[in-house]
């Protein structure tokens, strides 16, 4: 994974560090990125993972944590999305001007994983993906749904992710990952015909 040179002060970027009794990580993220990462969790599919957000994403994510692997990698996937969370929160302000919704299909070999998310202000989950296998590499994959638990409560967005079908749980995975990836891109794009414009009839999200 390549270092980017991320942009401290870019229009829409952030930077949040969390520090428990459990973890320290510390998150910077640039949503006008070109897809650069720098990450380090401890663990090795995780940060592959997180890559995925990166690269089609299209943000600059650059991500160190440090948590108690040697319990599992529950307490560090989780706060990793939670700090993500709320650097993305932080970076997109007021929600002015964005698309606030975002779709994506992405296939990888038997794979089809479908990813929706809302802007919407509102914290919320919900995820199907029928894993073939408990752990891939030294990723548990229930902590996939931690990971992104943890992301909607702090984003604030509202997060549908199906994996549609799938025989090997790396791909699946994947699959996943990317489709949220494409969405969220999606979704935090500036719209030109709706710039400055909250886009909610309520007037605020």
């Amino acid at each position: 994974m390549s270092s980017p040179d991320l942009n401290p002060v870019a229009p829409r970027s952030a930077e949040v560090t969390r520090h428990t009794a459990e973890t320290r990580i510390t998150v910077r993220v640039n949503l006008d990125g070109t897809g650069q990462s720098r990450l380090h969790t401890g663990i090795g599919f995780f940060d592959h993972m997180l890559d995925q957000i990166a690269r089609h994403g299209m943000i600059d994510l650059d991500i160190q944590a440090d948590g108690d692997l040697h319990i599992d990698g529950h307490h560090t996937v989780e706060d990793v999305g939670i700090t993500l969370g709320q650097a993305v929160q932080r970076a997109i302000g007021d929600r002015k001007g964005i698309r606030r919704y975002g779709h994506a299909y992405v296939p990888l070999d038997e794979a089809l994983s479908r990813a929706v998310i809302d802007f919407s202000g509102r914290p919320g989950l919900v995820l199907h993906v029928p894993f073939k296998s408990s752990m891939i590499g030294g990723f548990d994959t229930q902590l996939t749904h931690e990971f992104f638990q943890g992301f909607v409560n702090h984003a604030l967005v509202t997060v549908h992710i199906d994996n549609l079908r799938g025989e090997n749980a790396h791909h699946q995975a994947e699959s996943v990952f990317k489709a949220f990836a494409r969405a969220l891109r999606a979704a935090v794009e500036p719209d030109p015909r709706a710039a400055g414009i909250i886009p909610s009839t309520k007037g605020s999200l």
